[in-house]
């Protein structure tokens, strides 16, 4: 910190606020730098960084934002007179345009918030911002073009742009990871990254724009918002901004192209990235436009259980991965895919390479970038009051803002009172929500097997003397069966596919795990469903 510049009990404050300037701000260092700037009239933020409003995040939730604001205009504009009269070495320079940029940024946060928020109620971005006009005049008026000591270096509609990708970014992380967990903190700070990197200055020097060259791949177990994740990234994309037409390139939230490769076949799977030409297979009555191919420079293709591919589609997709290339099917012009792309799996794919179903060469494409969703056991394990946070998320999303509190204890309730304390909900977040459906409806939830997975049990059967009272058999009653003989191969078999199925939460997953084919999971797992 350039020491003319500032008084001396100033300069940990521009210290502290150019760091913040390019500080990720679910990093756990933020927190550390808002008290140094600021010193005892720093007041603790909520756990998760935002308040909520009908399901959305709060503009400025934290309760330093206002006075960090003051702080960077008073001290970038005690630098700017300082500056008038000098020329400034560089480190003066930078110092000067971080506290600028982190001034105007939360000067101008409630516009693009409204923006964003509008976008969501009207499903669609509106492109024009007729507020850039005003934000322009502020930055020539800290970077006057007639005064080469105080100008900036960054083009004012670039940073227009970044500061609408950050503010996009902020909103829809929150959107989609939800809670005050340590896991949803360190889930949050790592999507931000696969964003900006983790060097945010870098970010604007060199990388704005580029991020598209980086593939992100996201696993974790299925229903732990995987897809969530993904869209959070797609749409934080940087979208540069045209000044002269006072628009910005394309609307941010039709560039997310999210498939599921394992509901399709090989056939369809291409046709639907690559795109196929009229006559190129039967029903392809006319031309078609892939993802690959109608996805421009600023949007995302999700390619959803990417484990589930054949090596044939992951022959084909990691030529897109290496070169970027691809072909329509039926055609042979050569096109170039331009955006980004997200994968994610639930697989283990590391055995998956081992077993010979999944490519190394495809994963090495793939790994640069990894994000990781934690199962929701493994929060509720580190952190158990935080099921109520998120049920007081999922209440006010399907119940109303005004049904939401009595829904919650009535969920709360329900839940404390059917599962037990260690019940690991084996569909995550995507079984949680349900749960609180099926409690808004009946009043009631309860798993398929209660209590089968804190006491290791497997489904009853119709024969031997396994079956228990409430549907199922435990592990004393299994093993009691077993050495009387009184099961059949058959009643064995069926009791251990419904168990697999249960631990891996789909019937492809189970049908790995055990060798066998899905539809005999399916039917193994009816089977024991009718006899309960």
């Amino acid at each position: 910190m350039p020491a003319s510049l500032f008084e001396a009990d100033d300069r940990p404050k521009a210290d502290a606020l150019c760091q913040l300037t390019w500080c990720n701000p679910f990093h756990e260092t933020r927190p550390a730098l808002e008290r140094q700037a600021l010193g005892d009239a720093w007041k603790v933020p909520p756990l998760d960084g935002v308040e909520w409003e009908d399901g959305t995040p709060v503009a400025a939730a934290n309760p330093n934002t206002d006075a960090l604001t003051q702080l960077s205009k008073r001290l970038a504009t005690d630098a700017r007179e300082r500056l008038r009269r000098r020329t400034p070495s560089d480190n003066e320079r930078e110092t000067y345009r971080d506290l600028v940029i982190f001034a105007l940024f939360y000067h101008f946060v409630d516009e693009f918030h409204r923006v964003i928020r509008q976008a969501r109620e009207r499903k669609s971005a509106p492109m024009r911002c007729t507020f850039y006009d005003r934000f322009r005049a502020e930055w020539e008026r800290w970077s006057p073009a007639d005064q080469p000591n105080l100008r900036m270096d960054i083009p004012p509609e670039r940073i227009f742009a970044i500061f609408f990708q950050v503010r996009r970014a902020y909103a829809h992380i929150h959107e989609c990871i939800i809670g005050a967990s340590p896991a949803a903190r360190l889930l949050r700070a790592r999507v931000w990254q696969s964003i900006f990197t983790r060097d945010m200055a870098r970010y604007e020097r060199a990388l704005t724009g580029r991020m598209g060259d980086l593939i992100t791949l996201i696993t974790g177990p299925s229903g732990s918002g995987k897809e969530l994740v993904a869209r959070a990234i797609g749409l934080s994309q940087f979208v540069p901004f045209d000044a002269s037409r006072r628009e910005f390139a394309e609307d941010y939230l039709r560039g997310f192209y999210p498939i599921n490769l394992a509901a399709l076949s090989p056939t369809l799977i291409e046709s639907e990235l690559f795109g196929h030409r009229r006559g190129a297979f039967t029903g392809a009555l006319g031309d078609r436009l892939g993802y690959f191919e109608v996805c421009g420079p600023h949007g995302t293709v999700f390619l959803d259980e990417i484990g589930e591919t054949d090596t044939g589609i992951q022959v084909k997709l990691l030529r897109v991965l290496q070169t970027r290339v691809f072909q329509r099917i039926g055609d042979t012009e050569p096109r170039t895919f331009a955006g980004k792309i997200v994968a994610a799996t639930n697989r283990d794919l590391a055995g998956e390479m081992r077993a010979g179903r999944f490519r190394e060469d495809m994963y090495y494409r793939l790994c640069a970038d990894h994000v990781r969703t934690p199962a929701l056991r493994e929060i509720l394990r580190d952190t158990p009051g935080e099921l109520a946070n998120l049920i007081r998320h999922i209440a006010s999303r399907i119940a109303g803002p005004d049904e939401a509190a009595a829904l919650i204890d009535e969920a709360c309730s329900v839940l404390n009172h059917s599962l037990p304390p260690d019940y690991p909900w084996p569909g995550n977040f995507r079984e949680l929500e349900q749960a609180v459906r099926n409690i808004l409806v009946h009043g009631d939830y309860g798993p398929e097997t209660p209590g089968s997975f804190s006491t290791t049990s497997m489904p009853a059967t119709s024969g031997g003397t396994a079956s228990s009272t409430n549907g199922t058999a435990t592990v004393d009653s299994v093993a009691t069966a077993l050495a009387d003989g009184k099961w059949t191969a058959e009643e064995l078999l069926r009791c251990y596919v419904r168990r697999v199925h249960q631990l891996s939460g789909s019937y492809e997953e189970a049908a790995r795990r055990l060798a066998l084919d899905r539809r005999t999971v399916k039917k193994y797992v009816r089977a024991t469903a009718e006899t309960d």
